[in-house]
């Protein structure tokens, strides 16, 4: 029977994971681009290029990217991390102690600075493992098919009509009050005063003075990486 146990739990890991947990190890995701560019910045044909847009190496992302569970929770199917859908329920900038205050008060409350986040995906009411995210799970929502933000959308808008310089319509994301930056539980090596924070606009990775005022938002996630 143990054995028997054992070998349903690898044929799981295989079909949940793509063989990631199968073999031991971390396969990168895809980038989501698949435009190419000359060096003036026009797109071009990407036959023969070697950029990534013509390579596009990688994981291939799901379809769809992300799900919402109905239950205040976002389930991304790349990596299997389980999001908070309301992006805001902090309601105000942080500093990163108080980011990561607010996901203690999350865990043990339901709420940050006293707003209710609407997670019932525990038999009607909260989780208490939630954590602010390292800020390589924050990296892995990105993709850089998008710009502002560098996310894919459930209603599958395609990457040209982000192009030239314009926004995607946040009403297509998944998170609908979705901020512009996110503090990360990571702190800055070389400078321990800051951490790192995931700016939305192109999908990259900042540090910010953890005492700042005017500090990213708070986005709790949980489940393994």
């Amino acid at each position: 029977m143990r054995n028997l146990r054992i070998g349903l739990m690898v044929v799981l890991c295989v079909l949940w994971a793509g063989a990631v947990c199968a073999d031991g190890k971390a396969h990168v995701p895809q980038t989501g681009q698949v435009l190419c560019y000359n060096s003036a910045g026009a797109v071009i044909t990407c036959a023969g290029t070697g950029q990534d847009g013509a390579l596009q190496k990688g994981v291939d992302f799901p379809t769809p990217r992300f799900t919402d569970k109905g239950n205040g929770t976002i389930k991304d199917n790349l990596t299997g991390l389980i999001w908070l859908k309301r992006a805001d329920c902090s309601g105000a900038l942080r500093t990163w102690q108080q980011a990561l205050d607010d996901v203690a008060a999350l865990n043990s409350t339901g709420q940050m600075s006293n707003n209710d986040c609407g997670d019932t995906s525990k038999k009607g009411t909260h989780q208490t493992d939630w954590r602010l995210p390292n800020i390589k799970e924050l990296l892995s929502l990105v993709d850089y098919g998008f710009f502002q933000p560098a996310l894919s959308n459930p209603a599958g808008t395609a990457q040209a009509q982000c192009l030239p310089v314009i926004d995607c319509p946040f009403s297509f994301l998944i998170f609908p009050d979705l901020g512009l930056s996110y503090w990360s539980s990571t702190s800055r090596f070389i400078s321990p005063s800051e951490a790192w924070q995931l700016l939305l606009t192109e999908g990259n990775a900042t540090p910010e003075k953890k005492t700042s005022t005017l500090g990213p938002g708070v986005l709790a996630v949980r489940g393994g990486s």
